[in-house]
């Protein structure tokens, strides 16, 4: 089944990204690799959604394209009305720093600076940032911000990275194997905090995994495999991440 247009959770939120027979294609020495084959898919506000699919499936190339980190050798990615495939590389560096949040498998702090200053990074790039405080905060930090990376645990620095991320108040937060890296504990710690900026800043949140448990905590999920969406399926009862276990 290609990704279609399911009726989302409340029926009536907003289009925050729509792809239009999205396809990547990669030369690899002899081997040409098609890590997307035509994908159709739509992303609402407010939404959390997770993608699932083995390594290869091409849930890492989607969310790069979604995020302006890459660019599709066909078909079309909006964000609104603005169709990203289209425009510079200034202006999509421009749309990454205004509208996309990233959180990675692996935390990427610098590990001279503080959570704070790591945090205040992005702030001070972003148009209309919260301040590095109030995004420690959210994250259940406040009380570590200035600590370094070497003085926090894996979770606490998967944390700051969140905080870096949604501090610009970005549209959508993209989130590849967030919980990878991390323990059964400490990794529903982060998905708690996850499943907090979505509900309490309304952030449309899209988390790759490989962990089928993890989709039980989504609006929506999607099952990738060779480059298409095999399925979509939405949950009628949402468990927290609390209730997960794996």
């Amino acid at each position: 089944m290609q990704g279609s247009d399911l009726k989302n959770k409340s029926g009536n939120q907003s289009v925050v990204f729509r792809v239009t027979d999205l396809t990547k294609v990669y030369q690899m020495g002899e081997v040409i690799v098609h890590a997307l084959r035509g994908i159709n898919l739509s992303f609402y506000a407010g939404e959390f959604t997770v993608l699932l699919g083995p390594s290869g499936s091409g849930k890492s190339t989607l969310l790069n394209i979604i995020g302006g980190l890459d660019r599709p050798t066909g078909g079309k990615v909006l964000y609104g009305e603005e169709e990203l495939s289209m425009v510079s590389d200034s202006q999509l560096t421009q749309f990454r720093r205004r509208h996309v949040g990233f959180v990675f498998q692996f935390y990427n702090l610098i590990p001279s600076l503080t959570a704070r200053e790591n945090v205040a990074l992005v702030t001070d790039i972003a148009s209309n940032p919260m301040p590095a405080e109030e995004a420690l905060a959210l994250v259940q930090l406040q009380h570590r911000m200035d600590h370094f990376p070497s003085q926090l645990s894996g979770g606490e620095q998967q944390r700051v990275a969140i905080a870096r991320a949604i501090a610009k108040r970005p549209s959508i937060l993209l989130c590849d194997e967030p919980t990878g890296a991390l323990d059964i504990k400490t990794g529903v710690v982060v998905l708690e905090v996850l499943e907090k900026i979505n509900r309490e800043l309304g952030t449309s949140t899209v988390v790759i995994t490989h962990n089928k448990v993890i989709a039980q905590m989504a609006d929506r999920v999607l099952n990738l495999a060779d480059g298409l969406i095999h399925s979509e399926s939405q949950n009628s009862s949402k468990k927290a991440p609390r209730e997960l276990e794996w």
